[in-house]
């Protein structure tokens, strides 16, 4: 048929080249553990990552093969990110907070020939080696950080490979649905589970990051993932940056308080994705201590949801827009972004906060619906609670190397995400908890994040968590753990707690004042979530070296 478009695949390498040919000048920042500075430019860049294409190429890693990495954000890691899928292999980016046995399971699990690791974390992979049987070799990578007391073996330098690669270009020429990437989930019930990204998807999923409505990436921006690169592809924002050409800035693992700021300022960000965590450790910190971050316009917060007092204070104090977003591992991970529509410019401050706190519109090419427990569409009233289900060009449809059936995707093709939500009239998205999470007291449900949300409000609180206990009466009852500020004027009363959270919630969804407790700190996940499940074991009240001396 005539008047057909082009068939072009949509390949890493295509962004690869792009970076290169139009923005060979901008900046690739890297700091080292030591927190000194390396830098570079996208056309080094590129030749760097020929290079090391002709490194995998010598270690014989062919089309198809597992590439793992061990790592955190740096320039060696974004090289990475583009050689091994440029090659045609999977770049399997593993993430180096689990737990020993959860490392053994995934790599494992994807059969990884050869692993790529920071050397100061090799440390943790050497008494792993004897269980690794798919492992040839490690390469290790030095950003300066301390000696380990062991390495695996057999390993090399990064650079001794890179110094003796051959310059010589060559790209295969690969099918848009090649599979480029691979990640675990955390496996929070069961093993963790691989979800596989396409060339396709991936490039989709960062074109859509440079769009206005969504993260906003373009040219001139400069952009800094705190989010790590060992998970989720530190939500495509390498892959958007290089397809519009922004500046990049990889803090390697100093992520908190002063290094944090200090990058910021220094490097001029303009751009920075986290979790709510980071953002509220950030936050404290700057209302101490003095920094310009005045061409810092936006923080994307996404893991969990972001309290409103963190947008408030964010904006108030600094003039900083702080908007969330919603996505998991099996959607790439971005699903939905809230930001304000045009009509929405003249609302009040209150009115605006309303729409902020929630987790926004799917963005374009991403469907969603909630669904009751019988599988029935729910209005979009705001009020009616059902599983969000999602579908799209970069959403999984089915688990890698998975034998069996898997409820969670659908036989018309939707994936069931887990996550109860709300969708309003004007088709934003409000996580009100994990299907597992909700507190169901007498048939009853309690949101245990608008929970968490609200105590947040008190300026003496620094993190929450909200689960429920089992009830013989009741069924469920919730359970209040706080963490304090640490420059408090007062201490913090739990009646005041419960007075503060009966501004929002009826008597009977309130916490006992026996059910409310102050503890030191809160168990996290290996990618810095408030570990529930952990939590669920200190019930009915935390064990006593979780509570402040």
């Amino acid at each position: 048929m005539n008047g057909l478009m082009m068939d072009c695949p949509l390949v890493i390498s295509s962004i690869l080249r792009r970076a290169a040919r139009y923005f060979p000048e901008k900046a690739i920042v890297s700091r080292y553990e030591d927190e000194s500075i390396f830098r570079s430019n996208y056309g080094q860049f590129y030749t760097r990552v020929v290079r090391l294409m002709n490194v995998l190429r010598d270690l014989g890693i062919k089309p198809g093969d597992r590439v793992a990495t061990f790592a955190w954000n740096h320039r060696r890691h974004l090289e990475l990110y583009f050689a091994v899928p440029c090659l045609g292999a999977v770049l399997h980016t593993v993430n180096l907070r689990l737990h020993r046995e959860q490392l053994r399971y995934i790599f494992n699990h994807a059969q990884d020939r050869v692993i790529f690791a920071d050397r100061a974390l090799a440390g943790l992979l050497a008494g792993l080696k004897p269980n690794l049987p798919t492992v040839e070799r490690y390469i290790l990578m030095d950003e300066r950080g301390p000696e380990p007391a062991e390495l695996p073996t057999p390993w090399v330098d990064y650079e001794q490979l890179m110094e003796a690669a051959s310059d010589r270009e060559e790209f295969p020429r690969l099918d848009e649905n090649t599979a480029a990437g691979l990640c675990y989930t955390s496996g929070t019930t069961g093993e963790p589970k691989g979800v596989l990204y396409s060339h396709r998807s991936t490039y989709l999923h960062a074109m859509s990051g440079c769009m206005v409505d969504t993260s906003a990436v373009g040219e001139r921006e400069i952009v800094l993932p705190v989010v790590p690169m060992f998970h989720v592809n530190a939500w495509g924002l390498p892959y958007s940056s290089a397809l519009a050409g922004a500046t990049q800035v990889f803090p390697g693992p100093l992520v908190l308080d002063r290094p944090l700021a200090e990058l910021l300022e220094a490097e001029r960000v303009t751009i920075a994705v986290g979790i709510p965590l980071i953002w509220n450790r950030l936050y404290q910190y700057l209302k101490e201590n003095k920094h310009d971050l005045s061409r810092l316009h936006t923080l994307f917060v996404g893991g969990a949801a972001a309290p409103r007092t963190l947008i408030e204070g964010f904006a108030r104090d600094f003039g900083i827009n702080v908007i969330q977003g919603w996505g998991m591992t099996e959607t790439s991970p971005v699903g939905t972004v809230s930001r304000l529509k045009s009509a929405m410019v003249g609302w009040t401050e209150t009115e605006r906060l309303q729409v902020q706190v929630k987790q926004g519109i799917p963005v374009i090419t991403v469907e969603a619906r909630i669904l009751d427990e019988a599988g029935q569409d729910l209005p979009w009233d705001g009020q009616h609670v059902g599983e969000l289900v999602v579908q799209g060009p970069w959403i999984a449809s089915a688990y890698y190397a998975n034998s069996g059936a898997d409820a969670a995707f659908t036989q018309d093709g939707w994936f069931r995400t887990g996550d109860m939500a709300t969708m309003d009239e004007r088709g934003y998205m409000q996580i009100a908890d994990r299907k597992k999470d909700l507190i169901k007291r007498k048939g009853e449900w309690i949101s245990s994040v608008d929970m968490e949300n609200e105590a947040l409000a008190h300026p003496g609180i620094l993190e929450t968590a909200v689960v429920g206990r089992p009830d013989e009466e009741c069924d469920e009852l919730p359970v209040l753990f706080f963490v304090t500020c640490k420059e408090l004027a007062a201490p913090v009363e739990i009646q005041d707690i419960i007075a503060l959270l009966g501004h929002k919630f009826a008597r009977w969804q309130l916490p006992r004042p026996e059910d409310v407790h102050l503890v030191a700190s809160l168990p996290k996940t290996s990618v810095g979530k408030i570990d529930k499940k952990a939590l669920r074991l200190w019930l009915p009240c935390p064990p006593l070296e979780a509570q402040p001396s």
